[in-house]
């Protein structure tokens, strides 16, 4: 960063030296530990000026705060996932003294650079010497967004505008373990281009817009692609061929009331997007809920469904509902390891998704 001036306290000399911008009066906070994400509405890609452009990312949701002098990173749900990720710990060493809350998410990339949730899904509820095991092969990212907090200001009530030339003063060094998040300022050509090479979206943010942690807004619209949604998995069909003898397909379920313990409805199978080693896992984590009767309200139509007492979930990715109510071309991308803070996204006519 070009000013030597850091620390806890901070200062309105140091502030300004920081941003450039005078005519800022910024209040003084304790570094919170408590916010939420910023959420963004689902829409089409705005048109007009006073917009930029970033990828959709398939990870985790987290704020990342350095409040004790040591890097901690919790998802949308409040969940501490810094012991899960320990290659992201060094990134407490890289701000100079700075105390900060960055808004990210934690991403795994496949062979290609894509994110990948299935890779991403291995590293979940892992903790201890088998989380530096896999964090040596199979390492994640940190994507960073923006910037909520410096040395005792609060930044929400800025632009993103203000706020990201602030990100960019801290020097981020870009790496394998972090980086910040590119903006573009064509939305069609990005969106084109994520298109291309079979990527979730993108978000358009107004570079005018301050950050409400937590809620839900216009200022930031997601423009996807595919839609990635959580569901109950109520059983599952036999694999043909080298998955003869495993899981061909889980057939999934929504809920059909917000109720704990309502009974599902059936809104089609999932038959992509397994590893070899996760029909293993899957295997092992359903075959000791199998029972004779179906969990679902309608007939899902398979006399050789295996059905399950309906406690796991996983995500899914798909084109689209049918008029059926059925999905189309869903793909699995891992089990759910965080509670749910809703039930999973019901077809349109009933429970819109997030």
């Amino acid at each position: 960063m070009s000013t030597t001036t850091s620390g806890a306290g901070g200062s309105s000399v140091a502030w300004r030296a920081l941003t450039g911008i005078p005519d800022l009066r910024p209040g003084t906070e304790p570094i919170p530990t408590d916010l939420r994400p910023m959420l963004a509405t689902a829409g089409d890609l705005p048109d007009g000026d006073g917009w930029v452009f970033e990828l959709k990312w398939d990870g985790v949701r987290s704020i990342v705060d350095n409040a004790i002098g040591a890097v901690r990173l919790v998802t949308r749900n409040g969940n501490d996932v810094t012991a899960t990720f320990p290659e992201l710990a060094g990134l407490a060493e890289v701000f100079d003294g700075h105390r900060v809350v960055l808004d990210g998410e934690i991403v795994a990339l496949d062979a290609a650079g894509r994110p990948s949730f299935s890779k991403l899904q291995e590293r979940l509820g892992v903790r201890g010497p088998e989380a530096d095991r896999r964090a040596r092969g199979n390492p994640v990212a940190l994507i960073v967004f923006d910037l909520l907090h410096l040395d005792g200001f609060s930044t929400r009530s800025l632009s993103l505008k203000d706020r990201r030339s602030l990100l960019e003063q801290l020097e981020l060094p870009a790496g394998h373990q972090w980086r910040l998040s590119d903006q573009h300022p064509d939305g069609p050509a990005l969106l084109e281009a994520t298109r291309a090479v079979d990527l979730e979206g993108v978000v358009a943010k107004r570079l005018d817009s301050s950050y409400h942690p937590g809620q839900r807004t216009t200022a930031w619209v997601k423009v996807k692609n595919l839609t990635t949604d959580e569901f109950v998995i109520g059983g599952w069909l036999a694999g043909t061929g080298r998955r003869e003898q495993m899981i061909g397909a889980l057939l999934l379920g929504v809920p059909e009331t917000d109720d704990p313990g309502s009974p599902l409805r059936y809104v089609g199978r999932a038959g992509t997007g397994f590893t070899m080693a996760e029909l293993d896992r899957l295997y092992a984590a359903l075959e000791p809920s199998r029972t004779p009767v179906s969990p679902f309200v309608n007939d899902p139509g398979e006399k050789a469904a295996v059905f399950v007492t309906p406690r796991l979930r996983c995500r899914v990715e798909y084109r689209e509902w049918t008029p059926q109510r059925i999905l189309r071309h869903p793909s699995y991308k891992g089990l759910v390891t965080d509670p749910p803070t809703a039930p999973p996204s019901a077809p349109p006519d009933t429970q819109g998704s997030d």
